[in-house]
């Protein structure tokens, strides 16, 4: 993937204002909110007739589930990125429904060698259908289940190994995961294959009874970008996003952040 810099979670509710960046080359859509046929929203289409690459972000695949993805699911992804022209996809590495029962969040997965073969399992299906590459990312959880087999460093790469798929890092995720674990955070980093770094996601979170929680309505924290700033000085990914799903600032506030996540990791502003 070409290096895109500092970029934005296109959601309608901020439509106008990311469509006026001036340096905005790339963004991110959630792939579920995309119709596979006919008009895109103006504001998204405006995107891609400036020739913004906008990666379809899936939020429903249930990749980690011990059923199979659901096949219809499968297809409208793979059809958003090509109507989108997507150079790749991104979707998580969790589970969303378990024995025809809709979650609603994505849920953290047991780090067992049963858990990895069921996530590569789904991965290599979707695969089959997608002619782009895949990044999977690792989410934040407010639990661990027990009798882990693998530590999460393992567990990410053995999954990245195995269906050869990429990377898409949050590090507001290990933030909030080494926060509330009470672990180093640079620990993680260091034992990660950043070199399959395809982007990286960056949020704002908040503390609530004594757990750190991953909202995407905060503002991002100076550990956060403090953290952009290390990942970057072990190897600087192709872009970086600013992830926003609800509370939405006054554009002055998402400028100020989009500049914040610009100086972190050296890239040149987009406002």
């Amino acid at each position: 993937m070409a290096e895109y810099g500092v970029g934005i979670g296109w959601r309608p509710e901020i439509a106008g204002y990311v469509e006026g960046l001036p340096g905005l080359r790339f963004a991110e859509v959630v792939a579920e909110s995309v119709h596979a046929h006919g008009e895109l929203p103006p504001g998204l289409q405006s995107l891609l007739d400036r020739e913004v690459t906008v990666i379809p972000h899936g939020v429903r695949l249930s990749l980690g589930g011990a059923e199979p993805v659901d096949p219809e699911r499968v297809t409208h992804f793979v059809a958003v990125a090509e109507r989108l022209g997507a150079p790749l996809v991104s979707e998580h590495i969790a589970f969303v429904r378990a024995g025809g029962v809709e979650a609603g969040h994505l849920l953290p997965l047991p780090r067992t060698r049963e858990a990895v073969d069921a996530v590569v399992a789904n991965v290599r299906r979707v695969q089959e259908q997608l002619t782009v590459p895949i990044a999977l990312e690792p989410i934040a959880a407010l639990f661990d289940w027990p009798d882990a087999e693998l530590t999460e460093a393992q567990f990410i790469a053995e999954i990245l190994d195995r269906s050869s798929a990429l990377l898409l890092l949050d590090v507001a995720n290990v933030y909030a995961n080494a926060r509330n674990r009470g672990t180093d955070p640079l620990d993680l980093l260091d034992h990660l294959p950043l070199d399959r770094v395809a982007y990286v996601h960056v949020a704002g979170g908040a503390e609530h009874q004594g757990l750190y929680h991953d909202t995407h309505t905060d503002a991002v924290p100076q550990p956060v970008l403090d953290l952009v700033a290390e990942l970057c000085a072990r190897h600087r990914p192709p872009a970086l996003m600013l992830e926003r799903d609800g509370d939405y600032p006054p554009g002055s506030a998402l400028t100020a952040e989009l500049d914040a996540i610009a100086r972190a990791s050296g890239y040149p502003a987009i406002t």
